[in-house]
């Protein structure tokens, strides 16, 4: 089973001597078998949920200059802000 991308990230983020994962498998700069904890990384996919889902719904950086250009800056923050609003940060 190979692992998602966000779980590779997570991984990365939360070990710092894995350099190398294979399959569902990590390993550190010597080649060694890394184990690492599978609910830390959910933990840490989940609490970094929210940019994801933002950046999918966010409008593209033209359609925002747009925006910015042909109705103003408040327009811009408040269509920026229903997207934010949608995914909160958590706390």
């Amino acid at each position: 089973m190979n692992l998602t991308n966000q779980q590779s990230e997570a991984i990365f983020k939360l070990n710092p001597t894995i350099v190398t994962i294979r399959g569902n498998e990590a390993f550190d700069a010597e080649g060694n078998a890394v184990t690492y904890d599978k609910a830390a990384v959910q933990a840490y996919i989940d609490a970094h949920a929210y940019m994801e889902n933002r950046a999918k719904e966010y409008p593209s950086i033209p359609d925002q200059l747009d925006t910015l250009y042909h109705s103003g800056l408040d327009a811009w923050k408040a269509e920026i802000k229903t997207v934010k609003d949608k995914y909160p940060k958590p706390k």
